[in-house]
């Protein structure tokens, strides 16, 4: 078999494709570890804002104790605010679906004392 300028080329091809296809998977890899570093304090620091809201803490105080523990990784003043704004938001649905469980509740429970005392 002899090899042609045509050969030869794909042969070329071949081993350069795989080689920058590597090079590729090789950026990609390394560009989403180092996504996953960045990202992993923040959602650490997200679950500390929920556990501190459900506490009670304020915002303020929350961001205090952040940049206490995080120093110079802590998120920007606005993010913690937004994240207690939206934690806070969640926790007023929650209360307001049990009161309304709470309220249905003793409405049935009235209703059966009511229907059995008729009998």
């Amino acid at each position: 078999m002899t090899l042609t300028y045509q050969r030869f080329t794909a042969v070329l091809l071949l081993i350069f494709g795989s080689l920058f296809l590597s090079g590729i998977y090789y950026c990609l890899r390394v560009f989403w570890c180092a996504a996953a570093r960045i990202l992993e304090p923040e959602s650490e620091q997200r679950t500390n804002i929920k556990f501190l809201v459900k506490l009670g803490n304020s915002g303020k105080e929350i961001r205090e104790m952040l940049v206490q523990v995080y120093r110079d990784n802590v998120m920007k003043k606005t993010a913690v605010y937004k994240w207690v704004k939206l934690f806070l938001r969640e926790e007023k649905v929650s209360l307001t679906k049990i009161d309304q469980d709470g309220q249905q509740q003793a409405v049935l429970k009235e209703t059966l004392q009511n229907s059995s005392n008729c009998a």
